[in-house]
């Protein structure tokens, strides 16, 4: 399996080159450059390999949440690079990527991510990881004001994600307090990206490069409730 992996969905540029289990990765906290860096970081891991976009069995992309500008360069490049090559593209959330790095890192087994999504607001969503150790979301992923995500949902069977929490240290100082664990993993990277493609790719659920589309959320998610679906809680 041959994976290329683009992500810019924060102030992180990050590009990962996954071949079978080896992960190569670039990755650069670099604001407002993505769109100078990202293909250069491509083309530098693929040349480093010995390999032609062609060779690829699919290119990876952070479809966001995040900032908007960030996740349309990066898909706009993914599809660019995938129709050229004649690839299939696998759009990754990049809460979804966050919650793999510390399900990965931490060996954490249920994550809540909470991403700064600026104007006093978060991009958040609670994770739990399957017999696979990949993380699958409980319920929706939401924007809202960090001060009303349902603490009461949370223990200290959980592991904190995501640059939010540094954002708005008092808004979710409750919760952080109630989880216990310091925040370790703040930025989704392209390695992870690759890893979450994988089974994607592997099931034929890769998508034509014109269909992949960015996740913005706070576009289609109509406020809604920010009660997560998570087992056992009420």
């Amino acid at each position: 399996m041959k994976i290329l992996a683009l992500d810019a969905s924060t102030q992180a540029c990050s590009v990962a080159l996954l071949l079978d289990n080896e992960v190569h990765e670039r990755f650069e906290i670099a604001p407002r450059e993505h769109a100078q860096l990202l293909l250069p970081m491509a083309m530098a891991l693929l040349a480093e390999a010995g390999l032609e976009l062609a060779q690829l069995d699919a290119i990876a992309v952070g479809r966001g949440p995040g900032a908007f500008t960030g996740i349309r360069i990066a898909v706009s490049m993914a599809q660019g690079l995938a129709v050229g090559a004649g690839l299939p593209v696998v759009p990754v959330s990049s809460l979804q990527a966050l919650a793999l790095r510390a399900a990965r890192l931490q060996q954490a087994r249920q994550i809540l991510v909470v991403q700064d999504a600026r104007m006093q607001e978060v991009y958040w969503a609670a994770f739990l990881t399957n017999a696979q150790g990949l993380p699958e979301v409980q319920g929706d992923e939401q924007v809202s004001r960090p001060d009303s995500l349902p603490s009461e949902d949370f223990d200290t069977d959980w592991c904190a994600a995501g640059n939010g929490w540094a954002a708005y240290p008092q808004a979710l100082a409750d919760l952080q307090a109630r989880i216990g664990r310091p925040v370790q993993e703040n930025l989704p990277h392209a390695e992870d990206i690759a890893r979450l493609a994988v089974p994607i790719v592997k099931a034929g659920k890769a998508e034509p490069a014109a269909l992949a589309q960015p996740s913005y959320v706070r576009d289609n998610v109509a406020r809604k409730s920010t009660k997560p679906n998570i087992p056992g809680k009420a």
